[in-house]
């Protein structure tokens, strides 16, 4: 892994998830007897170190206490939810100056791994990106953000489920939700997102659309595999989740 631009990472824990049928707060939800977001918390560790911040929301308090007695991460507080774009707005005052690059991770995607992560940072550095999305090919993709390519492969947009077009939804290369940026065009395309959409949030994905549009480097590099970006947004889902790490671990066969 190159090491010549500092990265820190934010990830974010902020929802509720009122699918789970839970009064919990969503990254809260255990997996083998520990907090999911605790896993993306040992992932983050091992690619940025101690430079992690924590976007929490809905039982901030809670979340804040389970992390801080193991880990030391800052936390920042996502008060009402926005959106994605809204939510990493809210990390910008804690990520510090020194840091160059910024690595966002979702709270509730625990099967990353960190050489996958290790893999999307060497790729973002190597071709001076100032975006690089981690994509996954699937043969399902309904529910996913779609990644739009234009004619010479460069990555002009994501477009969400409840936005894409007929055409659009039978893209098979999906947005992971990970993604490195360059800070500075970090801090520059989220003042520039608007709440134009279905569900009027703001989207982080629209910092994709934004820095093609003026011309900055954006890429995608797709994961080769595409267990490790399984979200957890359901009973069934963290039971599935639980599932492979316990085959994983050999647990299970």
């Amino acid at each position: 892994m190159q090491t010549e631009d500092k990265l820190v990472a934010v990830i974010l824990a902020a929802g509720l998830g009122t699918r789970m049928k839970s009064d919990k707060a969503k990254v809260l939800h255990e997996i083998n007897g520990k907090p999911m977001v605790m896993y993306v918390i040992e992932t983050a560790r091992k690619v940025a170190g101690n430079d992690i911040v924590l976007v929490v929301g809905k039982q901030a308090e809670k979340v804040k206490k389970i992390v801080s007695d193991v880990y030391e991460v800052l936390f920042a507080l996502q008060e009402d939810q926005l959106g994605t774009g809204h939510a990493v707005k809210c990390a910008l005052p804690l990520i510090p100056e020194y840091a160059e690059q910024v690595l966002i991770l979702c709270g509730d995607v625990p099967l990353l791994s960190p050489g996958t992560i290790t893999k999307l940072y060497d790729y973002h550095i190597r071709e001076k990106r100032d975006v690089s999305v981690l994509a996954v090919a699937i043969e399902n993709p309904q529910g996913y953000g779609r990644i739009i390519t234009d004619d010479k492969q460069c990555v002009l947009g994501i477009v969400e489920e409840a936005d894409a077009t007929a055409d659009q939804k039978k893209i098979k290369i999906i947005n992971s939700g990970i993604y490195c940026v360059k800070k500075a065009f970090l801090e520059y395309s989220l003042n520039k997102i608007q709440a134009d959409n279905a569900q009027g949030e703001f989207y982080l994905t629209d910092i994709v659309k934004i820095g093609y549009k003026e011309n900055k480097s954006v890429g995608a590099i797709i994961g080769e595999d595409k267990e490790e970006i399984l979200g957890v947004n359901s009973i069934q889902d963290l039971l599935v989740v639980e599932r492979i790490i316990q085959m994983r671990l050999g647990i299970i066969c």
